[in-house]
């Protein structure tokens, strides 16, 4: 892509992401447009930005409080307070059962915590309202990695490199395992 060409796509990107009402979630109509365009890409700052645009629409609820609640269990968890963290986006899933980032969320909580299972129903929720999560695919492959199922993690992997071919460090990975599983039969 020249740099024309993403120029052009870039205004057409922001034209796009302003010019619709926000719809919450992983509902918004925009997702289906820049996955299209995250699928073909070849460009890498391209693929990190329409990844930027996608988790920002992932992140609004729709709902002020849910934001809140939102805003508050990631301060949590960034300061590693991962039980408040926990608690905010259990608050969230209760009362929002159908926004998936509230799942993904505690999804990654409950990873952080060691709570393996917890995380892996959690992400299967989140893939359920929101199948091109490529974020939850990705946890689960760490979730897989930590509990030393190499197999499910690069099945898991691929499938987020798939729907998001730019994730950083998401090629390594799968070679990595592919290398180790490979070794591991011989």
């Amino acid at each position: 892509m020249t740099m024309g060409e993403f120029m052009r796509w870039l205004a057409t990107a922001a034209t796009l992401f302003v010019s619709l009402p926000a719809i919450a979630g992983q509902n918004d109509p925009r997702l289906a447009a820049l996955f299209e365009r995250l699928a073909v890409t070849d460009d890498a700052r391209e693929g990190a930005l329409l990844q930027s645009v996608i988790w920002s629409l992932w992140m609004r609820s729709g709902d002020p409080k849910i934001d809140a609640l939102m805003a508050r269990g990631i301060a949590a968890m960034e300061g590693r307070d991962l039980a408040a963290a926990e608690a905010a986006f259990t608050e969230i899933v209760e009362k929002r059962p159908d926004f998936a980032e509230g799942w993904n969320k505690r999804a990654t909580v409950r990873y952080l915590a060691r709570n393996f299972l917890g995380s892996i129903a959690d992400i299967e929720q989140t893939l359920k309202l929101e199948p091109r999560h490529f974020g939850a695919l990705s946890g689960l492959g760490l979730v897989y990695l930590a509990m030393g199922r190499d197999e499910a993690a690069l099945e898991a992997f691929k499938r987020a490199h798939a729907l998001a071919p730019h994730l950083p460090g998401g090629d390594e990975q799968i070679r990595e395992l592919e290398g180790r599983i490979k070794g591991r039969r011989i």
